[in-house]
């Protein structure tokens, strides 16, 4: 006989197992991962027990409480309401085992997932490094950033190399980008080249926009080519012709740099349609030819090594920023003699001032007027040289003549006629 629906509302809640319902129907039964409100009941030494709604407290284990710090824990109360992370919903024991540093997990979860959907940037700091890349600590998730993610390194990198690379950015902080997240397989990759590449470009707008003629600037030196130094002015960069790098000759900027190198930069120029920023470092030293008339003047005798030397001339270091140029036609008397005849770079020299012009920076020296100098004081020497041997011959002369004159009267008394004797 079958049971029709008006019985088995007669039935009594004596004839029902409540404690089988209460499993079967308690939609609040927790599961492993998920975050659920819960208000503090209790704060012993060995843990905290909270309730979150179910028939049985969970606890926070004490293990679990220290990592949160002692800050943190002298802010919680009995009653107050806090969020907790299902670790276990039941260990072996029968215990319900919740965590709140879980919680923070779960949120940085959560974070790295929006960050990759939004495509943002994060900064981590690099606490370590394998074969394969760098370890980075993004908030209580361990991250990992490939080593073709990483932006200093590149595919022809030799491993060595490569590992001294990524040794040297551990306890850095660095820009990352999320690419990769695996919540359950517990992998979250990042990259640096990507947020890199990104940060760099917004970097630039940002500085195009912003900058002016006349600013002044710290930077690194990124890159230096045979025309000029590439520096970084924090996500841009700018170049500095090798005109702009220093008031003294520079043949190649590692002379004058390195690259890592800080250094202060003036903007004087910026091109914001071709996205190009035109920077000088020596309009920031004093310029030695405002002040060359106090040093030098016309036929003034200057000593230096040769720079360099050109079909037209050959130019001499005066001082550590200043050159002078000896023209062809000042370099011999022979006005067919070749620069390279005649003088060889690092070779030192002394010239003689001949021209200075302090608003066009330049400065005119000449060896052949100090060789006619020369040529004309030892001709000079020689006509002196001369003059003297005539003058003592004239004055040997004129002793020849006395001394004869003087025999003359000595001898003269001898031919006077004898004297007669007396007569008595």
């Amino acid at each position: 006989m079958s049971v029709q629906p008006d019985q088995m509302m007669l039935e009594t809640p004596e004839d029902l197992d409540w404690t089988s319902l209460l499993d079967e129907y308690d939609y609040a039964r927790p599961q492993r991962g998920e975050l659920r409100d819960g208000m503090i009941m209790q704060i012993e030494d060995n843990g905290i027990l909270v309730s979150i709604g179910t028939k049985r407290e969970g606890v926070i284990p004490s293990q679990d409480l220290r990592q949160m710090g002692d800050e943190f824990l002298s802010t919680l109360k009995v009653g107050e309401m806090i969020q907790v992370y299902v670790q276990e919903p039941e260990n072996r024991e029968g215990d319900l085992i919740l965590s709140l540093t879980m919680v923070q997990v779960a949120k940085d979860w959560e974070n790295a997932e929006q960050l990759f959907k939004d495509g943002g940037i994060t900064r981590c700091k690099v606490i370590g490094f394998n074969k394969g890349g760098l370890l980075v600590q993004f908030n209580r998730i361990r991250g990992f950033v490939p080593a073709s993610q990483v932006a200093q390194l590149h595919g022809r990198t030799a491993a060595e190399e490569r590992q001294q690379a990524l040794q040297k950015m551990v306890n850095q902080e660095i820009p990352l980008k999320v690419i990769e997240v695996d919540r359950e397989r517990n992998r979250l990759v990042l990259s640096e080249r990507s947020a890199t590449q990104e940060w760099r470009k917004a970097q630039k707008q940002r500085l195009l926009t912003e900058l002016q003629p006349g600013d002044v600037l710290s930077g690194r030196v990124n890159q230096l080519t045979n025309f000029g130094a590439f520096i970084d002015l924090g996500g841009a960069d700018g170049l500095a012709h090798i005109s702009e790098l220093s008031w003294q000759r520079v043949n190649h900027p590692r002379e004058v740099l390195q690259p890592g190198q800080e250094v202060k930069v003036v903007v004087v120029e910026i091109d914001r349609e071709r996205e190009r920023i035109g920077l000088s470092i020596r309009q920031l030293q004093a310029n030695p030819w405002d002040t060359i008339d106090q040093r030098y003047t016309l036929g003034q005798l200057v000593s230096g090594p040769v720079t360099n030397v050109t079909p037209f001339g050959a130019f001499v270091q005066v001082e550590e920023a200043v050159e002078g140029l000896i023209h062809a036609s000042e370099l011999d008397v022979d006005p067919q003699t070749q620069p390279r005849d005649v003088l060889q770079p690092g070779q030192t020299v002394t010239a003689k001032v001949i021209s200075l012009d302090r608003q066009r920076q330049r400065m005119g020296l000449s060896l052949r007027r100090i060789a006619e100098a020369e040529k004309a004081a030892e001709a000079e020497r020689a006509a002196e040289a001369v003059e003297a041997v005539e003058a003592a011959e004239a004055v040997e002369a004129v002793e020849v003549v006395e001394v004869a004159e003087a025999v003359e009267v000595v001898e003269a008394p001898a031919e006077l006629s004898p004297v007669e004797p007396s007569v008595e």
